[in-house]
């Protein structure tokens, strides 16, 4: 999870950046469209690759999930199931499975779990 997030984060940053990522919140209804380019960008590079070591797991996997929660009801929802037409099956899988890492922790071999706190 933590790499597929960060993939779509990395491409909000090399690609349109926060004007271009701006733009598409505005143009999606959620504003201030930079606050929400902001937030997306960060989580999904900074919080996926905690995920991806461990660290501070149940924090940023509840806040992407919330975020793919966000997205859900703002864009995919009404273009239907199918991802194809832009619909919300994907947003909806990653939503589910990092709400469950939220609720599950880092696992054994995280760095939450050898400093002995989970956030």
């Amino acid at each position: 999870m933590g790499y597929i997030m960060f993939m779509h984060g990395w491409a909000k940053v090399t690609g349109p950046g926060l004007t271009g990522v701006s733009g598409m919140m505005a143009k999606n209804n959620l504003v201030p469209g930079g606050v929400f380019a902001g937030s997306a960008m960060f989580l999904e590079t900074v919080g996926a690759l905690c995920l991806i070591f461990g660290l501070f797991t149940r924090f940023f996997a509840a806040a992407l999930a919330i975020e793919m929660g966000i997205a859900f009801l703002a864009v995919h929802m009404s273009k239907g199931f199918a991802v194809g037409q832009g619909g919300f099956e994907y947003v909806l899988l990653l939503g589910i499975v990092l709400f469950a890492i939220a609720i599950r922790g880092g696992g054994p071999y995280s760095v939450d779990r050898m400093i002995g706190k989970e956030l």
